[in-house]
């Protein structure tokens, strides 16, 4: 089953796991949409600078921006209304945990290299 996943704080920086993580999800044949500040591109998908208030068929956000700067994200993030949401290594944050399951949201802790690799995406 393909899951369409968000990236936030996607980069065109290849050594960056935004980055890596989205080169994956593309070569497992999930439909990515890179979420960044900066302009740029990740193997052929364009970094969406001007973030959309929907994401049709939206499955997943995969989080890469650390829990300081995702106050911020909140609402957008619960307004997209995935079906989850990892938060991987370095931006864990149990208050967003809270507004997520407030919202019915799943959310994991999780590395979504490792999830791909392993086949538990």
């Amino acid at each position: 089953m393909k899951k369409k996943t968000a990236i936030i704080g996607a980069t065109d920086k290849s050594h960056k796991y935004a980055y890596q993580a989205t080169s994956r999800l593309k070569k497992h044949h999930h439909p990515v949409v890179p979420l960044g500040v900066r302009a740029g591109e990740i193997e052929g998908e364009s970094i969406v600078t001007e973030w959309p208030d929907q994401i049709e068929e939206l499955d997943t956000v995969t989080m890469y921006v650390g829990p300081q700067r995702q106050p911020d994200m909140y609402d957008y993030i619960i307004g997209l209304n995935p079906k989850r949401v990892i938060f991987n290594p370095g931006t864990e944050n149990p208050e967003f945990y809270t507004k997520l399951e407030k919202a019915g949201i799943e959310h994991e802790e999780a590395c979504t290299l490792v999830l791909l690799s392993t086949g538990g995406y």
